[in-house]
């Protein structure tokens, strides 16, 4: 390594890496300079490729965005954001050896479930709990461990589909349970469940409507009447509550969603839901319930295939600690905190922002104010909106989907991307979710100067 402008990478990225990269850059060059290599390559461009070449290996694929989409649990942009205090324990358990399967009173050897358990049977009203990595997997080990080559009943107007083909069928299917149906898509009653249920019968299920409702000529039955005619026939009920809130969303000025202390008092035996929707902590699936199928479940093989990290549950620990401030929540968890802001708060914001995005954006483009609607997201309330301020863009005197487009790109690729949706022949960045005003004032402050 004879160029002097090597030595500081070979100090940050290590001789190894840094040798390889110099083959890789002058083989490159050598072909696409003819087999003898007649063009010659100067040492400060052997550098500059070499380091590119190494920045690039370095740098993580996972990267921070913006989210401006209005939607606040985006899939595809992680969920919800977590607690600073989930953040902080789950560093701790990053960082240094923890109790993850030792009980220190004892010197023995503990379980990792026992460090929600407590707050979560707390909080829901359940007898036991169990955690596993996400909902998904919750209802798969339910009906491996209490239906496994038997029959679970279901109404056919809840056999739903989320996103990355969830589908309850293939789930049953995968579980080895068999599902039998009952009613139709859009109207099930409680002589359905009656007539189904058999000598093969394992238990009845009721699944949250996810992504979609069904209006008009409907009929279902209530949990609190699946429950009896369950326990009528000494089976057990399942319900997956899918998003699942720990509180009266209501309470706090937002439409009211399936609360998973209701389902228990209800009278469900099993309820499963997601740590990483409304509940706002990290991915999980939680199942709560009777401590006599709870223990079932624990003892099933597919739970040690599908358990929590050191890290998610001290994530989701931290999480649930925040439940026991119930008037501190609307602070502390971010998911509701970003809910619940106020038209006045993001109209002040927004004016704010628009004199900066539109110097960032420079001429030909016009950005207003304008009020939108946000969403949950992720299968929670999905046809409810949320009253939200935005900040359009749309080409000065021209309507080009085109050149919208290509400003979606390059605000996507920025140092820190910037995520928006195009709808009405407008580019809209919603602010529900922006926070952090420094650093979308820095990025755009990016753009204009690589403009």
């Amino acid at each position: 390594m004879r160029y002097a402008g090597i030595h500081p990478l070979a100090d940050r990225f290590g001789r190894v890496a840094v040798v390889e990269a110099i083959r890789n850059v002058l083989a490159e060059h050598r072909k696409t300079s003819g087999a003898a290599g007649a063009v010659a390559i100067g040492e400060n461009d052997v550098v500059a490729a070499v380091a590119d070449r190494l920045q690039g290996r370095a740098t993580p694929t996972l990267r921070r965005m913006i989210n401006l989409t209005g939607t606040v649990l985006h899939t595809n942009l992680g969920r919800a954001l977590l607690p600073e205090a989930a953040v902080a324990h789950a560093t701790l358990a990053m960082r240094h050896p923890c109790n993850l399967e030792y009980d220190v009173e004892t010197g023995g050897r503990g379980d990792r479930d026992n460090l929600v358990e407590g707050v979560l049977t707390e909080l829901t009203g359940a007898e036991a709990a169990t955690v596993v990595n996400n909902n998904a997997a919750a209802v798969l080990l339910v009906l491996a461990a209490l239906a496994w080559e038997r029959e679970v009943v279901v109404s056919r107007g809840e056999l739903v589909e989320i996103g990355g083909s969830f589908r309850i069928p293939d789930v049953m299917r995968s579980a080895n349970a068999r599902l039998v149906e009952v009613g139709t898509t859009n109207r099930t009653h409680p002589a359905d469940y009656e007539r189904a249920i058999g000598p093969a019968t394992a238990a009845l299920m009721k699944v949250h409507a996810s992504n979609y409702q069904i209006t008009g000529f409907v009929a279902d039955v209530a949990e609190t009447e699946l429950a009896t005619i369950a326990h009528r026939h000494d089976l057990p009920l399942i319900v997956d509550l899918g998003a699942g809130s720990l509180i009266d969303l209501s309470a706090h000025g937002l439409p009211k969603e399936a609360i998973v202390r209701d389902a228990i008092t209800g009278g469900a035996d099993i309820v499963t839901f997601s740590g990483d929707k409304l509940l706002g902590g990290p991915q999980a699936g939680l199942i709560v319930g009777r401590r006599e199928l709870i223990d079932r479940i624990r003892r099933h093989p597919l739970k040690r295939a599908l358990r929590l990290s050191k890290i998610t549950l001290a994530a989701l620990e931290a999480t649930l600690l925040c439940y026991r401030s119930p008037d501190q929540l609307a602070r502390t968890l971010p998911t509701l905190r970003l809910l619940t802001r106020s038209v006045e708060e993001l109209r002040a914001l927004a004016q704010r922002l628009q004199p900066a995005l539109a110097a960032a954006l420079g001429q030909g483009w016009q950005v207003d104010i304008a009020e939108v609607a946000s969403q949950v997201g992720s299968g929670s309330l999905p046809v409810e909106i949320i009253p939200s301020i935005a900040l359009t863009v749309a080409q000065s005197g021209a309507r080009s989907g085109k050149a919208l487009a290509q400003l979606a790109d390059r605000l996507r690729e920025l140092p820190v991307p910037v995520i928006g949706r195009i709808a009405e022949q407008r580019l809209v960045l919603d602010l529900r979710c922006l926070e952090d005003e420094p650093a979308f004032l820095a990025t755009i402050g990016a753009m204009a100067a690589a403009a």
